[in-house]
Protein backbone atom coordinates (compact mmCIF):
# COMPACT_ATOMS: atom_id res chain seq x y z
CA UNK A 1 0.00 0.00 0.00
CA UNK A 2 1.29 3.44 -0.86
CA UNK A 3 1.97 5.74 2.10
CA UNK A 4 -0.46 8.46 2.95
CA UNK A 5 0.81 11.98 2.64
CA UNK A 6 -1.55 13.09 5.32
CA UNK A 7 -2.50 11.25 8.49
CA UNK A 8 -5.18 13.05 10.41
CA UNK A 9 -5.22 12.55 14.13
CA UNK A 10 -8.76 12.42 15.48
CA UNK A 11 -7.45 12.70 19.02
CA UNK A 12 -6.22 16.22 18.22
CA UNK A 13 -9.50 17.45 16.86
CA UNK A 14 -12.19 17.98 19.48
CA UNK A 15 -14.78 19.01 16.93
CA UNK A 16 -14.04 15.92 14.89
CA UNK A 17 -14.45 13.73 17.95
CA UNK A 18 -17.77 15.33 18.69
CA UNK A 19 -18.87 14.77 15.10
CA UNK A 20 -17.92 11.11 15.36
CA UNK A 21 -19.85 10.74 18.60
CA UNK A 22 -22.92 12.25 16.99
CA UNK A 23 -22.41 10.04 13.96
CA UNK A 24 -22.25 7.00 16.19
CA UNK A 25 -25.56 8.01 17.72
CA UNK A 26 -27.06 8.29 14.25
CA UNK A 27 -25.75 4.97 13.04
CA UNK A 28 -26.95 3.22 16.15
CA UNK A 29 -30.42 4.20 15.01
CA UNK A 30 -29.88 3.39 11.34
CA UNK A 31 -28.11 0.04 11.21
CA UNK A 32 -30.61 -2.83 10.90
CA UNK A 33 -28.68 -4.89 13.46
CA UNK A 34 -28.78 -2.11 16.04
CA UNK A 35 -30.58 -2.99 19.25
CA UNK A 36 -31.51 0.53 20.24
CA UNK A 37 -32.71 3.68 18.54
CA UNK A 38 -31.09 6.88 19.75
CA UNK A 39 -33.51 9.14 21.54
CA UNK A 40 -31.56 12.36 21.16
CA UNK A 41 -32.83 15.04 18.80
CA UNK A 42 -29.54 15.18 16.90
CA UNK A 43 -29.23 11.45 16.30
CA UNK A 44 -31.28 11.29 13.11
CA UNK A 45 -29.68 14.22 11.35
CA UNK A 46 -26.25 14.66 12.92
CA UNK A 47 -24.39 13.92 9.72
CA UNK A 48 -26.51 16.06 7.40
CA UNK A 49 -25.17 19.48 8.49
CA UNK A 50 -21.58 18.23 8.39
CA UNK A 51 -22.15 16.74 4.93
CA UNK A 52 -23.56 20.03 3.70
CA UNK A 53 -20.55 21.83 5.16
CA UNK A 54 -18.22 19.40 3.42
CA UNK A 55 -19.98 19.96 0.09
CA UNK A 56 -19.68 23.71 0.53
CA UNK A 57 -15.95 23.32 1.13
CA UNK A 58 -15.52 21.50 -2.18
CA UNK A 59 -16.96 24.08 -4.54
CA UNK A 60 -19.06 27.23 -4.66
CA UNK A 61 -21.65 27.91 -7.36
CA UNK A 62 -20.80 30.62 -9.86
CA UNK A 63 -24.30 32.07 -9.57
CA UNK A 64 -26.67 32.86 -6.67
CA UNK A 65 -28.77 29.99 -5.40
CA UNK A 66 -32.24 29.58 -6.84
CA UNK A 67 -34.82 30.15 -4.11
CA UNK A 68 -37.47 28.20 -6.00
CA UNK A 69 -35.68 24.86 -6.19
CA UNK A 70 -33.52 24.10 -3.20
CA UNK A 71 -32.69 20.96 -1.33
CA UNK A 72 -33.34 20.97 2.40
CA UNK A 73 -30.21 22.04 4.22
CA UNK A 74 -29.49 22.01 7.91
CA UNK A 75 -31.06 25.47 8.01
CA UNK A 76 -34.10 24.82 5.87
CA UNK A 77 -34.72 21.54 7.61
CA UNK A 78 -35.21 23.34 10.89
CA UNK A 79 -37.49 25.84 9.22
CA UNK A 80 -39.59 23.20 7.48
CA UNK A 81 -42.84 22.40 9.33
CA UNK A 82 -43.22 18.81 10.44
CA UNK A 83 -46.66 18.64 8.83
CA UNK A 84 -48.38 20.57 6.10
CA UNK A 85 -50.84 23.22 7.34
CA UNK A 86 -54.48 22.62 6.57
CA UNK A 87 -56.13 24.61 3.83
CA UNK A 88 -57.43 27.89 5.04
CA UNK A 89 -55.09 28.08 8.01
CA UNK A 90 -52.93 31.17 8.34
CA UNK A 91 -49.51 31.75 9.80
CA UNK A 92 -51.11 34.02 12.35
CA UNK A 93 -53.38 31.21 13.54
CA UNK A 94 -50.47 28.79 13.56
CA UNK A 95 -48.32 31.08 15.69
CA UNK A 96 -51.10 32.27 17.96
CA UNK A 97 -49.60 32.10 21.46
CA UNK A 98 -53.03 31.49 22.94
CA UNK A 99 -53.14 28.03 21.39
CA UNK A 100 -49.70 26.94 22.65
CA UNK A 101 -51.00 26.28 26.14
CA UNK A 102 -53.07 23.40 24.78
CA UNK A 103 -50.07 21.49 23.41
CA UNK A 104 -49.71 18.20 25.32
CA UNK A 105 -45.88 18.50 25.45
CA UNK A 106 -43.38 21.35 25.63
CA UNK A 107 -42.23 22.35 22.14
CA UNK A 108 -38.64 21.12 22.59
CA UNK A 109 -39.81 17.74 23.92
CA UNK A 110 -42.27 17.41 21.05
CA UNK A 111 -39.51 18.18 18.53
CA UNK A 112 -37.28 15.55 20.14
CA UNK A 113 -40.03 12.97 19.76
CA UNK A 114 -40.34 13.74 16.06
CA UNK A 115 -36.57 13.57 15.59
CA UNK A 116 -36.66 10.15 17.22
CA UNK A 117 -39.29 9.13 14.68
CA UNK A 118 -36.91 10.21 11.91
CA UNK A 119 -34.22 7.92 13.34
CA UNK A 120 -36.70 5.05 13.64
CA UNK A 121 -37.87 5.56 10.07
CA UNK A 122 -34.29 5.57 8.77
CA UNK A 123 -33.70 2.28 10.57
CA UNK A 124 -36.92 0.88 9.06
CA UNK A 125 -35.93 2.01 5.56
CA UNK A 126 -32.43 0.55 5.95
CA UNK A 127 -34.00 -2.83 6.72
CA UNK A 128 -36.07 -2.54 3.54
CA UNK A 129 -32.92 -1.76 1.58
CA UNK A 130 -31.14 -4.78 3.06
CA UNK A 131 -34.03 -7.13 2.25
CA UNK A 132 -34.59 -5.50 -1.17
CA UNK A 133 -38.26 -4.99 -0.38
CA UNK A 134 -40.42 -2.07 -1.50
CA UNK A 135 -42.09 -0.01 1.19
CA UNK A 136 -45.44 1.73 1.28
CA UNK A 137 -46.57 4.81 3.11
CA UNK A 138 -49.14 2.66 4.92
CA UNK A 139 -46.36 0.43 6.25
CA UNK A 140 -44.37 3.40 7.49
CA UNK A 141 -47.41 4.89 9.20
CA UNK A 142 -48.37 1.61 10.86
CA UNK A 143 -44.93 0.40 11.95
CA UNK A 144 -43.05 3.64 12.68
CA UNK A 145 -45.02 6.88 12.57
CA UNK A 146 -48.10 5.64 14.45
CA UNK A 147 -49.72 8.49 16.42
CA UNK A 148 -47.58 11.10 14.62
CA UNK A 149 -49.22 10.53 11.22
CA UNK A 150 -50.07 14.23 10.86
CA UNK A 151 -46.32 14.92 10.79
CA UNK A 152 -45.46 12.21 8.28
CA UNK A 153 -44.43 14.60 5.43
CA UNK A 154 -41.71 16.26 7.50
CA UNK A 155 -40.50 13.03 9.12
CA UNK A 156 -40.35 11.26 5.76
CA UNK A 157 -38.47 14.15 4.12
CA UNK A 158 -35.78 14.18 6.80
CA UNK A 159 -35.42 10.40 6.73
CA UNK A 160 -34.94 10.46 2.96
CA UNK A 161 -32.26 13.14 3.36
CA UNK A 162 -30.40 10.93 5.84
CA UNK A 163 -30.58 7.97 3.47
CA UNK A 164 -29.23 10.04 0.58
CA UNK A 165 -26.49 12.06 2.24
CA UNK A 166 -25.15 9.51 4.68
CA UNK A 167 -25.63 6.21 2.83
CA UNK A 168 -26.09 7.25 -0.80
CA UNK A 169 -29.44 5.46 -0.95
CA UNK A 170 -32.35 7.04 -2.79
CA UNK A 171 -36.01 6.52 -1.88
CA UNK A 172 -37.94 6.48 -5.17
CA UNK A 173 -41.71 6.55 -5.54
CA UNK A 174 -42.83 3.79 -7.93
CA UNK A 175 -46.60 3.91 -7.51
CA UNK A 176 -48.36 7.19 -6.72
CA UNK A 177 -51.67 5.43 -6.10
CA UNK A 178 -50.48 2.95 -3.46
CA UNK A 179 -47.70 5.36 -2.46
CA UNK A 180 -45.04 2.69 -2.61
CA UNK A 181 -41.30 3.27 -2.78
CA UNK A 182 -38.12 1.35 -3.62
CA UNK A 183 -34.65 1.98 -2.23
CA UNK A 184 -31.78 2.05 -4.70
CA UNK A 185 -28.13 3.07 -4.79
CA UNK A 186 -27.70 6.56 -6.17
CA UNK A 187 -25.99 7.61 -9.41
CA UNK A 188 -26.37 4.09 -10.87
CA UNK A 189 -23.45 2.80 -8.79
CA UNK A 190 -23.54 -0.97 -8.32
CA UNK A 191 -21.28 -1.23 -5.26
CA UNK A 192 -22.34 -0.27 -1.76
CA UNK A 193 -19.36 -1.56 0.22
CA UNK A 194 -21.32 -3.94 2.42
CA UNK A 195 -19.74 -7.22 3.47
CA UNK A 196 -22.72 -9.19 2.14
CA UNK A 197 -26.34 -8.71 1.09
CA UNK A 198 -27.50 -8.75 4.69
CA UNK A 199 -24.51 -7.39 6.60
CA UNK A 200 -22.75 -4.06 6.91
CA UNK A 201 -23.63 -0.45 6.25
CA UNK A 202 -23.91 1.02 2.73
CA UNK A 203 -20.85 3.14 1.94
CA UNK A 204 -22.15 4.62 -1.31
CA UNK A 205 -22.56 8.06 0.26
CA UNK A 206 -18.85 8.29 1.07
CA UNK A 207 -17.92 7.17 -2.45
CA UNK A 208 -20.20 9.80 -4.01
CA UNK A 209 -18.62 12.50 -1.86
CA UNK A 210 -15.09 11.47 -2.92
CA UNK A 211 -16.06 11.32 -6.61
CA UNK A 212 -17.54 14.80 -6.29
CA UNK A 213 -14.41 16.20 -4.66
CA UNK A 214 -12.26 14.73 -7.46
CA UNK A 215 -14.47 16.20 -10.19
CA UNK A 216 -14.65 19.63 -8.59
CA UNK A 217 -10.88 19.67 -8.06
CA UNK A 218 -10.24 19.34 -11.79
CA UNK A 219 -10.62 15.55 -12.12
CA UNK A 220 -7.68 14.88 -9.81
CA UNK A 221 -7.76 15.63 -6.11
CA UNK A 222 -4.70 15.90 -3.84
CA UNK A 223 -4.87 13.42 -1.02
CA UNK A 224 -4.72 16.30 1.46
CA UNK A 225 -7.92 17.73 -0.01
CA UNK A 226 -9.76 14.42 0.22
CA UNK A 227 -8.94 13.98 3.90
CA UNK A 228 -9.67 17.62 4.66
CA UNK A 229 -13.21 17.20 3.34
CA UNK A 230 -13.70 13.82 5.00
CA UNK A 231 -12.47 15.19 8.34
CA UNK A 232 -15.41 17.58 8.22
CA UNK A 233 -17.83 14.64 8.48
CA UNK A 234 -15.78 12.92 11.18
CA UNK A 235 -13.94 10.50 8.87
CA UNK A 236 -10.19 10.20 9.51
CA UNK A 237 -7.28 8.35 7.94
CA UNK A 238 -6.21 6.92 11.28
CA UNK A 239 -8.28 4.66 13.48
CA UNK A 240 -11.51 2.80 12.81
CA UNK A 241 -14.70 4.69 11.99
CA UNK A 242 -18.03 3.48 13.36
CA UNK A 243 -19.69 3.70 9.95
CA UNK A 244 -16.94 3.07 7.42
CA UNK A 245 -14.52 0.88 9.36
CA UNK A 246 -10.84 1.29 8.47
CA UNK A 247 -11.16 4.42 6.35
CA UNK A 248 -7.61 4.44 4.99
CA UNK A 249 -8.01 0.85 3.81
CA UNK A 250 -11.47 1.51 2.38
CA UNK A 251 -10.37 4.51 0.33
CA UNK A 252 -6.82 3.64 -0.71
CA UNK A 253 -7.29 -0.10 -1.15
CA UNK A 254 -10.89 -1.36 -1.28
CA UNK A 255 -12.32 1.33 -3.56
CA UNK A 256 -9.16 1.17 -5.68
CA UNK A 257 -9.49 -2.60 -6.06
CA UNK A 258 -13.14 -2.13 -6.98
CA UNK A 259 -11.94 0.21 -9.76
CA UNK A 260 -13.94 3.19 -8.47
CA UNK A 261 -10.84 5.17 -7.52
CA UNK A 262 -7.31 5.50 -8.80
CA UNK A 263 -4.69 6.32 -6.18
CA UNK A 264 -1.31 7.31 -7.51
CA UNK A 265 1.82 9.28 -6.76
CA UNK A 266 1.93 12.77 -8.24
CA UNK A 267 4.58 12.72 -11.01
CA UNK A 268 7.90 14.30 -10.05
CA UNK A 269 6.70 15.11 -6.52
CA UNK A 270 9.50 15.39 -3.98
CA UNK A 271 8.80 14.51 -1.25
CA UNK A 272 6.25 12.05 -2.70
CA UNK A 273 2.63 13.16 -2.62
CA UNK A 274 -0.45 11.34 -3.80
CA UNK A 275 -3.71 12.10 -5.57
CA UNK A 276 -7.05 10.47 -6.37
CA UNK A 277 -8.75 10.15 -9.75
CA UNK A 278 -11.93 8.47 -10.93
CA UNK A 279 -11.38 4.79 -11.66
CA UNK A 280 -12.70 3.04 -14.79
CA UNK A 281 -15.71 1.59 -12.96
CA UNK A 282 -16.79 5.06 -11.83
CA UNK A 283 -16.60 6.30 -15.43
CA UNK A 284 -18.58 3.28 -16.63
CA UNK A 285 -21.37 3.39 -14.05
CA UNK A 286 -21.99 7.08 -13.48
CA UNK A 287 -21.14 10.44 -15.03
CA UNK A 288 -19.88 13.88 -14.11
CA UNK A 289 -23.34 15.28 -14.83
CA UNK A 290 -25.02 12.95 -12.34
CA UNK A 291 -22.43 13.70 -9.66
CA UNK A 292 -22.77 17.43 -10.24
CA UNK A 293 -26.56 17.22 -10.06
CA UNK A 294 -26.31 15.40 -6.73
CA UNK A 295 -23.91 17.98 -5.29
CA UNK A 296 -26.11 20.79 -6.59
CA UNK A 297 -29.13 19.28 -4.89
CA UNK A 298 -27.31 18.89 -1.59
CA UNK A 299 -25.93 22.44 -1.69
CA UNK A 300 -29.32 23.89 -2.64
CA UNK A 301 -28.24 25.10 -6.08
CA UNK A 302 -28.93 24.36 -9.71
CA UNK A 303 -26.32 22.38 -11.62
CA UNK A 304 -26.07 25.28 -14.08
CA UNK A 305 -24.87 27.49 -11.21
CA UNK A 306 -21.51 25.68 -11.42
CA UNK A 307 -20.87 27.18 -14.84
CA UNK A 308 -17.51 25.68 -15.78
CA UNK A 309 -18.24 22.33 -14.18
CA UNK A 310 -21.63 22.16 -15.88
CA UNK A 311 -20.06 22.82 -19.29
CA UNK A 312 -17.50 20.10 -18.64
CA UNK A 313 -20.25 17.71 -17.56
CA UNK A 314 -22.16 18.38 -20.80
CA UNK A 315 -19.01 17.76 -22.86
CA UNK A 316 -18.53 14.51 -20.99
CA UNK A 317 -22.12 13.49 -21.76
CA UNK A 318 -21.60 14.24 -25.45
CA UNK A 319 -18.36 12.26 -25.57
CA UNK A 320 -20.01 9.32 -23.83
CA UNK A 321 -22.89 9.39 -26.31
CA UNK A 322 -20.51 9.51 -29.28
CA UNK A 323 -18.47 6.64 -27.86
CA UNK A 324 -21.63 4.59 -27.40
CA UNK A 325 -22.65 5.22 -31.03
CA UNK A 326 -19.16 4.31 -32.24
CA UNK A 327 -19.15 1.08 -30.23
CA UNK A 328 -22.60 0.18 -31.54
CA UNK A 329 -21.48 0.76 -35.12
CA UNK A 330 -18.34 -1.29 -34.53
CA UNK A 331 -20.38 -4.14 -33.09
CA UNK A 332 -22.83 -4.00 -36.03
CA UNK A 333 -19.95 -4.33 -38.48
CA UNK A 334 -19.01 -7.65 -36.86
CA UNK A 335 -22.60 -8.85 -36.72
CA UNK A 336 -24.25 -8.04 -40.07
CA UNK A 337 -27.92 -8.80 -40.39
Amino acid sequence: MMPLSQKSQPGKNEQGLQAQKEAQGLVGAQVPAAEKVSSTASSSSALIPSTLEAVSAVGTPDAPKSPQKTCSSSTTMKATPWSQPEEGSSSQEKNDPSTSQFLPYPECLFSNMLEKKVAELVKFLSVKYTTKEPVTEAEMLKNVIKEYKDHFPGIFMKACECMEMVFGIEVKKVDPISRSYVLTKMLDLTYDGRLSDDEGIPKTGLLILILGVIFMEGNRAPEEKIWKVLNMIGVYAEGKDFIYGECRKLITKDLVQEKYLEYRQVPNSDPPSYEFLWGPRAHAETSKKKVLEFFSKVSGSEATAFTSLYKEALRDEEERAQAKIANKAKFSSFCPE
